[in-house]
């Protein structure tokens, strides 16, 4: 695993495939590394990640694969459990995926004998996004392009069922906010969902299109963030229901957009894949300028590390890790 100056990364993980999707546990599974998840064309990886900034006895980066699960579809999308434990014996991993085939699968493996997977049917499109419940993680829910927002049961059961004016492109489940769900429409509009009476309780406004992604803020629940068109936008919604600040930042359209997990003021976003690179710009509330710019080529999927300011971004053979000074 070595640095690598030239593209300003600064650590990079050399894969089998196409990575059209990188995702770190956002949650505690036990153990002193992070677990990993990415994507290909019809397999998903599941690795271990140790990293100098956390540990004085690595140098740079150390990478391990634990299993390589075979999907035979292109993976669009990635969620982890917080039931996934390391530390358990057996030691339990379990994620969901979205796939081309507008099908979610959830996987459930011990890493050795045990290797399950059940497949969800009901949307009748593309699926852009989902989450597990953060707390138990006993639901998930899924946005798509055929305009609702579906939330599951482990067994595939669908226990609600949303409306939305638009395609659905980001869901969020914030671990405080356990009965609200987030939901961003393309057409522009973010609804919070109150899931216990199944009624939309509040909604924001970004005023432009398309809305490609938004994320709800960990460290501060008032805080949610979305990329539309080629700008960022932030809202506090005790304040309003329209942005209280947004920047243009990407010239060829903004794709996702991601808050930092360790720091409230800090979040990233990338721009479109499929030019022949794509950037990755780290922003701070506080700097008028990116505070980091990264290049990929043709990279895809945005994710942060649980207690770093440290973020991967996808791309051909490859996953790019960059760290951000606070």
């Amino acid at each position: 695993m070595k640095q690598d100056s030239t593209r300003n990364t600064s650590y990079t993980v050399d894969c089998e495939d196409y990575v059209h999707v990188v995702k770190f546990n956002p949650f505690d599974s036990g153990d002193s590394c992070s677990l990993i998840a990415y994507g290909g064309n019809n397999y998903v990886v599941i690795g271990t990640c140790r990293f100098q900034e956390e540990d004085a006895e690595v140098e740079g980066m150390q990478y391990k694969t634990l299993r390589t699960f075979h999907h035979g579809i292109r993976v669009d999308a990635i969620a982890w459990s917080p039931e996934t434990r390391l530390d358990a014996i057996p030691p339990q991993i379990r994620f969901c995926t979205a796939a081309s085939d507008r099908k979610l699968r959830l996987f459930t493996s011990d890493l050795q004998d045990k290797n399950e997977f059940k497949t969800f049917d009901g949307h009748s499109d593309y699926i852009n996004d989902l989450v597990f419940a953060p707390s138990e993680g006993q639901e998930i829910a899924s946005v798509s392009d055929d305009h609702t927002c579906r939330v599951w049961d482990l067994e595939g059961n669908e226990k609600a069922h949303f409306v939305l004016r638009s395609p659905g492109m980001s869901v969020c489940w914030h671990p405080e906010e356990a009965f609200k769900l987030m939901v961003a429409e393309k057409n522009g509009t973010i609804r919070f969902y109150d899931l216990i009476t199944q009624q939309a309780i509040l909604s924001l406004e970004c005023e432009q299109t398309p809305l490609m992604s938004a994320d709800w803020c960990l460290k501060n629940t008032l805080k949610i963030g979305a990329v539309a068109g080629s700008d960022w936008l932030i809202w506090d919604i005790t304040r309003s229901s329209y942005p209280q600040d947004k920047r243009p930042v990407h010239v060829d359209r903004a794709r996702l957009f991601r808050w930092s997990r360790v720091n409230e003021n800090l979040f990233a976003t990338t721009g479109y894949p499929g030019k022949t690179t794509t950037q990755l710009l780290v922003h701070h509330l506080g700097h008028p300028q990116p505070i980091l710019t990264g290049t990929a080529a043709v990279g895809s999927g945005l994710t942060w590390h649980r207690t770093l300011p440290l973020c991967a971004v996808g791309g051909d053979h490859k996953i790019f890790f960059w760290v951000t000074e606070m």
